[in-house]
């Protein structure tokens, strides 16, 4: 992963605070990692924790351009030899699946022309709603790749499919890719 342009993207779920391991152990890994973090994420963990780990700025507006004049959703775009989002939420996978950009980290999905990993996380009645499988169908259709979550222990208190997958299954899976472009 040395000199690598990895993008890493956390959407709003309880899963987010695995996000802050995941960039530690990429940057550790020999990454350079740019975070951007959706507003609905930062209700379960902080900016100042990914610009800590990662040493850049957290990128999360559209409309406020930090490195690129026409906007990070095009700098960050260019730069990106790989997007990971962690946890990508049945609300993101279902933007993404049906092409809406109404934040930055959606737009990035529309504008990368690198690889997108998706690491889902979410309650297990949403993980199995038809609705749900039928957008993680189209984004496989689509090219996205995906570490699928595992079951185990959720924040709702239950037990079962759902839970996103550990830092290091997803890093590995993140080399593997990286190996490829």
């Amino acid at each position: 992963m040395q000199n690598r342009e990895v993008l890493l993207g956390v959407s709003g779920g309880i899963a987010a605070y695995k996000a802050a391991d995941l960039a530690s152990k990429l940057v550790q890994a020999g990454a350079s990692v740019s975070v951007v973090l959706t507003h609905s994420a930062e209700q379960f963990i902080g900016r100042t924790t990914f610009e800590a780990l990662t040493g850049r700025p957290v990128n999360q507006s559209l409309f406020e351009p930090q490195e690129h004049y026409l906007g990070e959703h095009i700098g960050l775009a260019r730069r990106a030899d790989l997007m990971v989002v962690a946890p990508a939420t049945a609300n993101y996978l279902a933007q993404v699946a049906h092409g809406h950009s109404d934040s930055l980290l959606t737009t990035l999905a529309l504008t990368t022309t690198c690889p997108i990993l998706l690491a889902p996380a979410m309650n297990t009645e949403m993980w199995n709603k038809p609705s749900v499988q039928r957008n993680l169908a189209t984004l496989r259709e689509d090219g996205f790749h995906f570490v699928d979550p595992g079951s185990g222990w959720l924040s709702c208190g239950q037990v079962g499919a759902g839970r996103m997958a550990e830092p290091p299954e997803i890093v590995e899976r993140v080399a593997e890719l990286l190996a490829t472009t």
